[in-house]
């Protein structure tokens, strides 16, 4: 490789790297715990899925409870179980019937405990901790579509950032992979635990950087498809990749027959193995029209890309259109579930999402060496003063921000035991002004190694508090937990107690050193 290729490989790696690593730190660190999204909403809640990956209990048991409350002749009617939390959604059309009372005519969206039999009528009230992080990553409460946007962008250029990182380190990628001086000048100390790490991580991210700007920048991507082959027809673009459901015409005659979805639940379990229902679609319900989409997959166990569906006619009870999920996947569905399935990391249990967990905060640490890499090398005495404080007070502000993400969220926990009760606006009025007031605290300190080491010394202390206030506010300590096989519960529990002794054991026996060789020298 020429010098001018290097330099230009370089100079990119470090300015769309800079550019990008306070979002990206964000991204990554709140993304590591979205790998738990739904262990964090039972484990906040004090609940345990008796069903996992499925739409648990009874289809007709829904539906006579539904029927109780409302008219759902000539409606539309969907059950959906997409997370791994106990409250399903429920959504009713409205009523095609013309003879159809006001309240009828008018849609019903809520998301129904089929434990408690309770109900919550919106999102944000129905929103939870671990709704909040994952949202998060993606810097959705950034108001839509701008903060998905700039989400996908910083994607985006992180795979840049990484594709150039492996081409400058190409011809010495072996040897600086086994290349570790903690006891060097300090640039030599981040740049080898940067490429270090980097390199372990590269699969890692290179797949997030992949699926995240794929996931948040399609609708950009396929403006130019739309106008171009759709003329501009969203919705026959929509069909074709099958989001749509198709359109059954209401026939306004009643049906004779008596409705019992679960007997065709059982008949695909019978013919497809191992299937899983997650979604229920009912068209022009109880019309002499009516059909039933009962949609799902495979374990993974069994096939990794299992998708499939059927929907049935219920006035004969013939199968008027169906996917088999056993039959060779299409490259349609092998693209969409993949891209998820690789994003998510849920096809390999939790095993697979700990070495995530693991990686992701790796990963942050690569995010944090590059800022110090940035910053040592451009704190010399050829560079005017006036620049090196600019860049010592940009290093500590990206600091302050990153490194504070850890005691806050650990606070978070803690505090969502303890309200009486959580939804969007809670947890927006208490996460970010307590990340605000953090954040401002070590700014103001202007000192890199105080905020290394403080904020690594309070995530610490508040991540071992983490399962002692699940204790103490549910009576679900973690021996308790473990007897009465509460899986979810337990595991949010050991994920803070390993990071505050991770996070306690490296500011007590690693950060030792003395603080002139921590961070570079003052202005």
């Amino acid at each position: 490789m020429g010098n001018r290729i290097y330099n230009i490989l370089f100079h990119t790696h470090t300015v769309s790297g800079i550019v990008i690593s306070v979002a990206l730190y964000v991204i990554f660190f709140t993304g590591s715990f979205s790998f738990f999204r739904d262990e964090i909403a039972n484990w906040q809640r004090g609940h345990t899925v008796s069903q996992e990956d499925a739409l648990p209990g009874s289809i007709n048991g829904y539906l006579s409870d539904l029927s109780e409350a409302y008219n759902l002749y000539g409606r539309d009617v969907e059950l959906r179980h997409y997370y791994n939390e106990r409250s399903i959604s429920v959504s009713l059309g409205a009523s095609k019937d013309s003879l159809a009372s006001e309240d009828n005519q008018a849609p019903v969206f809520f998301y129904l405990d089929p434990v408690a039999k309770t109900k919550t009528e919106t999102y944000a009230d129905n929103y939870h901790l671990g709704e909040f992080l994952y949202r998060l990553h993606f810097l959705d409460q950034i108001p839509y579509p701008y903060g998905r946007y700039l989400a996908g962008l910083v994607a985006f250029f992180f795979l840049f950032a990484i594709i150039t990182g492996i081409l400058v380190h190409w011809n010495k990628i072996v040897s600086n992979f086994y290349t570790f001086r903690p006891w060097a000048k300090l640039k030599t100390m981040w740049t080898d635990a940067h490429t270090a790490l980097g390199v372990i991580g590269f699969p890692f991210q290179f797949v997030y950087a992949v699926t995240g700007a794929f996931f948040l920048l399609k609708g950009i991507l396929i403006l130019p498809v739309v106008m171009g082959l759709y003329d501009g027809n969203q919705n026959k673009l929509f069909e074709d990749l099958e989001y749509n459901h198709p359109v059954y015409e209401f026939q306004n005659e009643k049906l004779g027959n008596t409705i019992n979805l679960d007997q065709y639940v059982e008949e695909m379990k019978v013919d497809w193995g191992d299937f899983r229902v997650t979604e229920t679609h009912i068209f022009n319900y109880g019309d002499k029209n009516m059909h039933a989409a009962i949609s799902g997959y495979l374990g993974y166990n069994t096939k990794l890309n299992g998708l499939g569906y059927r929907i049935y006619k219920i006035a004969d009870g013939s199968i008027a259109q169906e996917k088999v999920p056993v039959a060779n996947t299409s490259y349609l569905d092998g693209v969409k579930n993949m891209m998820f399935r690789l994003h998510f990391g849920d096809y390999a249990g939790y095993g697979l999402r700990v070495i995530s967990f693991i990686l992701g905060l790796v990963s942050c640490f690569v995010i944090l060496s590059g800022i110090m890499i940035w910053l040592v090398a451009r704190d010399k005495k050829n560079i005017p003063e006036k620049r090196r404080k600019f860049n010592k007070q940009v290093a500590n502000w990206y600091m302050a921000i990153c490194l504070s993400l850890l005691p806050v969220t650990a606070l978070e926990f803690i505090i969502v035991k303890f309200a009486p009760e959580v939804n969007m606006g809670f947890l927006y009025q208490t996460y970010f002004p307590i990340w605000l007031v953090a954040t401002v605290f070590f700014i103001l300190k202007k000192d890199i190694a105080f905020t290394n080491k403080w904020t690594l010394i309070s995530g610490g202390i508040l991540g071992l508090l983490v399962p002692i206030a699940n204790g103490i506010a549910t009576g679900n300590w973690l021996l308790t937990a473990y007897q009465n096989g509460y899986q979810q519960i337990l595991l949010v529990d050991l994920l803070w107690l390993l990071l505050g002794i991770v996070s306690l054991w490296i500011a007590f026996f690693k950060l030792k050193t003395k603080r002139s060789e921590l961070v570079p020298r003052k202005s």
